[in-house]
C-alpha cells in the first residue's frame, strides 16, 4: 500500500507539472521547408498569420517544450513567432505567466528577417540564482532570466561560472553580422545536433544555445539589467 501511494503522489506531482502545447487556431496553412523558427520583428509588415499555439502548465524542461512549439510550428509552416499578450480589462497588458500563454504564428519572407543586433545573451536555467563573471565583473542570474550584451568585434569575452570546477569559455566575435548565445546550466543537458532548435557547444556547465531556441527562451525570460 505505502508504495502505491508513493507511486500515486509521483503522478500527480507528474501532472500537475506538465505542460501542454496545442494549436488552438489555425488561418491557414504555409508550405515551406524552413527548419528555424525565429523571433518576428515586430516591425515587419510582410508577415503571414498563420494560426496560434496555447501553452499551459508549468515546466522546468524549457527545451522539451520549444521542441513542442516548433513541431506544431512546422505542421502549419510557420518560421517567425511572437508572444500574444493577455490584456486585462483597462487595456494594460497581464504580466507574462510562464504557465499559461499564447504565441502567434507566422511566415516571413526570408528577406524580410532581422539577421542579428550584435549582442550576446547569457541565459540563466530556470532552477536557482547564478553568479557569473563576464570580463571579470560578475553578475548574478535569477531564475528564468537572461542578461544581454553589446559586442564590440575583435574583443575577447570571458565567461566563468565562478565555481569550483566550473567553466570558463572565451569567445571573440569577428564582427556583430551573427549573435552570440549561452546558457549556464547545473544540469546535464544533452547536445542536440539536428538543427531543429536544440542545444550544442556544450563545455561543462556553459551551453552555447541554436538561435531559434535562444530567441524563444528571450520571450518568455525576464531581461535583467546590466
Amino acid at each position: 500500500m505505502r508504495n502505491f501511494a508513493i507511486i500515486i503522489s509521483t503522478l500527480c506531482v507528474q501532472l500537475l507539472s506538465a505542460q501542454n502545447v496545442y494549436l488552438n487556431k489555425v488561418e491557414k496553412v504555409n508550405d515551406n521547408k524552413d527548419k528555424f523558427l525565429y523571433k518576428k520583428d515586430g516591425a515587419i509588415a510582410d508577415a503571414i498569420y498563420l494560426g496560434e499555439i496555447g501553452v499551459q502548465g508549468f515546466s522546468k524542461d524549457d527545451a522539451a517544450v520549444f521542441s513542442l512549439i516548433h513541431k506544431k510550428a512546422k505542421e502549419i509552416g510557420a518560421n517567425t513567432f511572437a508572444l500574444k499578450p493577455f490584456d486585462k480589462i483597462d487595456g494594460t497588458v497581464e504580466p507574462f505567466n510562464p504557465a499559461n500563454y499564447k504565441i502567434s504564428l507566422y511566415y516571413t519572407p526570408k528577406e524580410k528577417l532581422v539577421v542579428s543586433d550584435g549582442a550576446m545573451y547569457i541565459f540563466a536555467s530556470s532552477e536557482k540564482d547564478q553568479k557569473i563573471s563576464v570580463n571579470q565583473k560578475d553578475y548574478i542570474l535569477k531564475p528564468r532570466s537572461f542578461l544581454k550584451f553589446k559586442i564590440i568585434p575583435g574583443q575577447i569575452y570571458t565567461i566563468s561560472t565562478k565555481k569550483l570546477l566550473g567553466s570558463t569559455i572565451r569567445v571573440q566575435p569577428k564582427d556583430n553580422n551573427e549573435n552570440m548565445y549561452f546558457q549556464i546550466s547545473s544540469l546535464k543537458i544533452k547536445s542536440d545536433t539536428s538543427g531543429n532548435g536544440g542545444l550544442n557547444l556544450k563545455s561543462g556547465d556553459i551551453i552555447g544555445l541554436e538561435k531559434s531556441y535562444a530567441e524563444f527562451l528571450s520571450t518568455i525570460y525576464q531581461e535583467e539589467t546590466l
